[in-house]
C-alpha cells in the first residue's frame, strides 16, 4: 500500500513516470538534500508494479487537489502572481514552499528561480530598505535583472542602501517578515550574503551602462570615498587586459566568436590585439575580416555582449579556472 511507502519512494516513483525534461524541471524546484535522496531512491528502484504506480499517481492527484484548497495565511497578491505565472497546480506547491519555508531554508532559492519581473512586481511597492534586504540575499544576476525593472530614482535609492547595508536590524527584519508573510525566513539569512561594497560592485557589473552610470552618480553624491571603493571592486570589460594569455585562451573557448566580435567594437586596440594574439594566424585573420564586414553596430548591442562576456569571465574566475589581474581567483 502506498500509505506505507516512504515519501522518498513515492517521489521517486512519481518522477520516474515523467518524461526526463519534466522530471528535471521538478528537480529544479527542490532543495539539494531532497534531490540527492530522491535520486538515490530512483537508482535503487528495480521494478515497480502497475498497481503500485497507479496508486501513487492517484494519491498524488488527491493531494494536489487538497493543496489547491488550502487556505495559506499569506499575501493574496503573492498567491495571485504565482498562480498567474505558474498555473494553479504548480503554484499550490510553490506557495507552500516559498511562504511557509517548510524545507527550513529562507525561500531565497525559490525567488532566484522565479522570473525577475514577478519578483519585482511583488516587492516594488515596499520600502526601499525592505527591497534592499531582499536583493542582497539573491544571486547577483537575479538582483541586477530585478533592479533594472525599477524606476531610476527608486533603483538608485535601493543601490545606495545596499552599498551601506550592514545587516538586518530587528525592526527591519520584523517588517520584512510581516510584509512578505514568511517568504523569507529572516532567522536563516546568512551574514555571508550581506550587502556592502562588493555586493554593489557585482550588481552594477551586470547592469547596462546608462543605469550603471546613473547609480554611480547617486552614490558619488552620497559618499565619494564609498563610491571609489565600489569602482575599485568593479571589473570592467577593459580589465580583460589584466588576464594572462592562458586565461584569454580559455575565454576564447567559452565565448562565441560572433559575440566577441561585437563586444570588441570600440574596445581599446590593445585589448583587440590581446585576443588576436591568442588565436591562430588563420583564425585571427578571419576574425578581423568579420569585424570589418560587420559595419556600424549599436552601442547598446556592444554593451550587452560585453556584459555577457563578463558574466562568463566571472563564472570562470569563481570556479578557479582563470585568474583575474588582481590575483583574486574567486571574484571578478
Amino acid at each position: 500500500m502506498t500509505n506505507k511507502m516512504t515519501a522518498t519512494r513515492r517521489s521517486a516513483i512519481l518522477l520516474l513516470s515523467l518524461e526526463a525534461d519534466e522530471a528535471a524541471e521538478v528537480f529544479k524546484l527542490l532543495p539539494g538534500p531532497d534531490v540527492e535522496s530522491i535520486s538515490m531512491e530512483m537508482a535503487r528502484l528495480s521494478q515497480v508494479s502497475h498497481d503500485e504506480m497507479r496508486k501513487v499517481l492517484e494519491e498524488f492527484i488527491d493531494e494536489t487537489e487538497q493543496y489547491a484548497a488550502i487556505n495559506i495565511q499569506s499575501s493574496e497578491h503573492i498567491r495571485a502572481v504565482l498562480t498567474k505565472a505558474l498555473g494553479s497546480e504548480r503554484a499550490a506547491s510553490l506557495i507552500d514552499d516559498i511562504l511557509e519555508a517548510n524545507d527550513g531554508g529562507s525561500g531565497i532559492d525559490k525567488l532566484n528561480l522565479m522570473e525577475a519581473s514577478l519578483v519585482a512586481e511583488m516587492i516594488r511597492e515596499e520600502h526601499p530598505q525592505i527591497v534592499a534586504t531582499i536583493l542582497v540575499h539573491l544571486d547577483r544576476h537575479q538582483a541586477s535583472d530585478i533592479l533594472e525593472l525599477f524606476e531610476e530614482r527608486q533603483r538608485n535609492d535601493i543601490i545606495l542602501r545596499i552599498a551601506t547595508f550592514s545587516g538586518v536590524q530587528p525592526v527591519a527584519l520584523q517588517e520584512l517578515t510581516e510584509v512578505l508573510g514568511g517568504m523569507l525566513d529572516g532567522q536563516n539569512l546568512k551574514r555571508s550574503k550581506m550587502g556592502g561594497v562588493r555586493t554593489v560592485a557585482e550588481i552594477l557589473n551586470l547592469m547596462n551602462s546608462s543605469q550603471e552610470e546613473s547609480a554611480i552618480q547617486t552614490l558619488r553624491a552620497h559618499n565619494e570615498d564609498l563610491t571609489q571603493k565600489i569602482l575599485d571592486e568593479m571589473f570592467l570589460f577593459e580589465n580583460l587586459l589584466e588576464i594572462d594569455d592562458r586565461g584569454i585562451q580559455t575565454i576564447l573557448q567559452e565565448v562565441e566568436t560572433n559575440s566577441l566580435s561585437i563586444a570588441l567594437k570600440g574596445a581599446p586596440t590593445a585589448l583587440l590585439d590581446k585576443f588576436l594574439a591568442n588565436m591562430s594566424q588563420r583564425a585571427a585573420q578571419l576574425f578581423r575580416e568579420d569585424m570589418e564586414a560587420r559595419g556600424p553596430t549599436r552601442m547598446s548591442q556592444v554593451e550587452a555582449e560585453q556584459k555577457a562576456i563578463l558574466q562568463v569571465v566571472r563564472r570562470l574566475a569563481d570556479n578557479g579556472i582563470i585568474v583575474t589581474g588582481n590575483g583574486d581567483d574567486t571574484y571578478v
